[in-house]
Parts: structure tokens; sequence; C-alpha cells
């Protein structure tokens, strides 16, 4: 099957932090490949800016290395990298000074009548700096858009402060607070899967499902970035925006259309709907784990204290949480989230899991019932996945087995998945906000995780211990297995 391609509008775009690791290793592979499918019109620049004293020859020789480190070589024709390359241009100015701006702003004055996208792939600290000099040196215009990537504060507090500092330069219309998550394939399929097909919208509820479980487990661990970790832990970087992301897109109502407010909406429905965590419901409702050393990825690992260089820390590299939605869909069913590093596989899925038969018309030779499992794979291999008794072939009597309806996208449509930059960043060009987190949404999310941290920071109490390359601490097995249900793990049933 070939995708089809719809080209965008002529478009600048502007790259704050252009010689960092996200252009390196997104950024520029992203536009790179969308370039090589025929879809950035001639035309469009892209424009590299930084701190950093480049000429043009040197960040062409910067992305030309960074597309051959992650662009396969049967997917870069020379041709297209030559067509690629011509569009880079490169600008060398400061956040904290006026030097360079002046010359942005040349570069950029004859197209501005053109979509003009600048993308802040810096630290927080930097985006109101940045907004403000968009603002006095006039680049913005009605055809703007930026781009701010997490974290969105480490508070609801900084949180409304970073979305005030650059709500004075421009529209919330403008804004577009990136998460990659939901630019994967499958969370977009979990929409199709819901609302384009009769079969499980009518069971998507407490009267059908027994409760769901969201998993994004990494095998790294801090790799370069412990100080910036320490500072931020498991429950900022990953459970605020990405885990809460996918808990809104599986649990919201049927939206009225798939316009991007229309669909923002209700998932901010559902984050004003989770219930509370405070008080004594932290200790019972949340886990936080830290990995010693163990052994991961095939060899030996030192443990977060050793990789941060301390005696102690309280940061969390591992969370597990009991979450209820109190609204009329979904009230008594629980959702586990759980997330960590040094875990045993690199996996992101979610599990629906039904509530069993209400009685079996097979006799005790049949084998047990296994409930109805519904898989959302994200990563690595993205796919979908029905668990389903059926009877084993052959003569002998009636025998269940439990076995899959196994769709992996990369099979089924024998196409190469798109990364979700890919997808982000066209559809930033575009205006379609529906896949980006309006103010109200980022700021609703930590309404809800900001009591969990406070009693965290107030807790004398340390992070459980557990070695890496298992599943986390066993009080994050306890946490479910007192509710009599356990983790999927999907070596357990292939």
């Amino acid at each position: 099957m070939t995708p089809r391609i719809i080209p965008v509008e002529l478009f600048d775009l502007v790259v704050f932090g252009a010689t960092g690791v996200l252009s390196q290793r997104k950024l520029l592979p992203a536009l790179f490949h969308r370039d090589l499918q025929g879809q950035i019109p001639p035309g469009s620049r892209i424009i590299g800016c930084s701190r950093r004293t480049l000429s043009r020859e040197d960040f062409t020789a910067f992305a030309r290395k960074a597309i051959e480190d992650h662009v396969p070589a049967s997917e870069r024709p020379d041709d297209v990298m030559g067509r690629f390359l011509e569009r880079l241009s490169y600008v060398t100015a400061d956040a904290a000074q006026d030097a360079g701006w002046a010359d942005l702003a040349q570069t950029l004055k004859p197209e501005a009548d053109r979509v003009r996208v600048f993308y802040l792939a810096v630290g927080p600290d930097l985006f109101g700096p940045l907004c403000e000099k968009l603002a006095s040196f006039d680049l913005v215009t009605p055809r703007t858009r930026v781009v701010i990537e997490k974290p969105l504060g480490k508070s609801g507090a900084s949180a409304r402060a970073l979305n005030e500092a650059i709500g004075r330069v421009v529209s919330e219309p403008q804004v577009y607070r990136i998460d990659h998550y939901l630019g994967k394939e499958t969370v977009q399929n979990l929409m199709a899967l819901r609302f384009a097909n009769a079969l499980f919208e009518p069971v998507w509820n407490s009267g059908h499902v027994d409760h769901v479980q969201i998993t994004v487990a990494e095998t790294l661990g801090v790799e370069g970035r412990a100080g910036y970790y320490d500072t931020a832990g498991a429950l900022r970087d990953m459970v605020q925006n990405h885990m809460l992301q996918l808990l809104c897109l599986v649990a919201m109502e049927p939206p009225t259309s798939t316009a991007a407010n229309a669909l923002r909406d209700e998932k901010l429905k559902v984050l004003k709907a989770l219930k509370p965590i405070t008080g004594d419901g932290v200790q019972n409702l949340t886990v936080r784990g830290q990995y010693r050393a163990g052994a991961a990825n095939g060899g030996a690992v030192k443990g977060y204290l050793e990789e941060l260089g301390s005696a102690s820390s309280k940061t969390e590299t591992f969370v597990a949480i009991k979450a209820e939605i109190a609204n009329w869909r979904w009230s008594g069913v629980p959702f586990y989230l759980r997330t960590g590093k040094r875990l045993p596989s690199r996996v992101s899925e979610i599990v629906v899991t039904f509530k069993p038969i209400p009685h079996s018309v097979f006799d005790g030779q049949a084998g047990p019932i296994a409930p109805n499992r519904l898989v959302i794979r994200l990563q690595p291999d993205e796919g979908v996945k029905l668990w389903l008794m059926i009877k084993d072939p052959g003569p002998g009597g009636m025998r269940l087995s439990y076995v899959p309806l196994d769709m992996s996208f990369a099979d089924a449509f024998n196409v190469r998945n798109p990364d979700a930059y890919e997808r982000l960043l066209m559809d930033v060009v575009r205006g379609n906000q529906a896949l980006f987190m309006r103010r109200d949404e980022v700021e609703a999310a930590w309404e809800w995780i900001d009591p969990i941290l406070e009693s965290w920071s107030a807790s004398a109490e340390i992070p459980k211990q557990y070695t890496a390359g298992t599943w986390g601490p066993s009080a994050a097995v306890a946490l479910i297995e007192r509710d009599g249900r356990t983790w999927y793990e999907d070596h357990d049933l292939d």
C-alpha cells in the first residue's frame, strides 16, 4: 500500500537550539523524510539558530551527519540530500542578547506572508526570553506558529508562568505544545478503533471493562541526562504529559468531530474527572522507585545514584499509580499507570481488559477461560492485538485456548511508519492543533500531579529500590495484585 502524501503550504521553519540533540536525532531526520516523500514544497526554508557561531557550511555539514546517522542509507538518495541541504541556512543568535536577531529578521522579511514556524528546541527557561525577542524584533505575523517541547513547567505554578510568558507574545491558537507520543500511528489508531467501529464503543465503559493498564517502559538509564533528570523524575518526565494524554484518549467521550478543540475539550473533561490523590491516598495508590545496579541491555549497569554521582537522591526513576475517573462511563474502573527506567524491555502499550464472562457453559476439561484483552502497542512494534478464547483444533473434545488476533501495522500495510515528529511538524505547518496540548489541558494535568509531588516531597520516605533489569519494586506488584489483578506482560502469553 502506498501512503497518500498531502503537500503543505510554503513555509519557513526556524529551529532554536538547532545544534542540540533533539534537532540532530529527530527534527532534521524528520524533515528530511518529509522532503524525501515530496511533502515539502520547493522554496520552503529551514533556518537553524543557536548561540554557537557557525557558517552555513558548518551547519549543513552538521545536518548531513545527523541524517547519515539517523536515516538508513537506502532512504537518503544523493539528489534528495542535495535538495534538502539547499533549504538550510543558519543564524547565530542568543536569547539573552540582541546580536544576531536583526540578521534573522532580515532573513525572514522577504517571505513575511508565508507560514512561519518557530520551534523552541531549548530548555523551558528560554521559552519566555525567546518569545520576547520574537516580539521586539517584529517577527510574529498572523501566520506564525510557536512550537514548545516538554517539560512544560515543574509544577502547576511554573507551567502557568510559562504559559503567561508565551501568551504575552502569541495567542493560544498559535502555540503548539508538542508531545511526540500523540504523533504515533497507534495513538491515532486508538481513535479509529473506538470511533470508526461499531464493535468497541458499546462495551467501552464500566459495564464491560474490568480495568485499563498503561505501561511506558525503558531499558535505558538516565545516561547523560542525570543532572536534568534529578530535577524532574519519572512523574514529571512521563506521567504528567505522555501517560495522562494516553489515558485521556482511552477514556474520553466521543468528540463531535476530529477538530482540534472538539478533541481537546473531551480530553480536558477526563483530566478534570480524575479523582484527586491526596493524603493517605498517595501512600496507598502510588509507588515510586529508584533503580540500583543490575543487568540490562545484555550487560552490567550502574545504579541511578552511581550515574548521578551522588550518595543520595529522592528522585524517582519508576512510578506506578492506580487512578480512577469519577464519571458515569468509568466509575469503579481502575486505570493502572506504570513507567520506569532500566526495566527489562522497551515497550509502550495500553491494555484494556474486559470483564469475565458471567457464566461458562463448558465443563472443567475445556480449561480456564481468560478475559478478553485489547492490547494497543505504541512501540517498538506498533500494532493492535485482541486476545480471544477459541477451540483448539482437532478431535478429542472441547479444549479452549487463549490466542491473539494480531495486526502489526508494518506487516498489514507494508509501508514505513513515519516517525511521530514527521507528522507533528507537518501538522504545525497546516495549522492543525488536534495532536497538541491546549493550555488548560496542561494546567489541569498539573492540578492532579501537584498533590502527589507535594506529598512525596514532604515525606521522609525515599523511593523503593529495584534492581536494574526488573519490572520495578515489589510494591508496584502489590499495588495491582491486592485488587486481584496482575500486570500484563506479553511474554507471559506468547
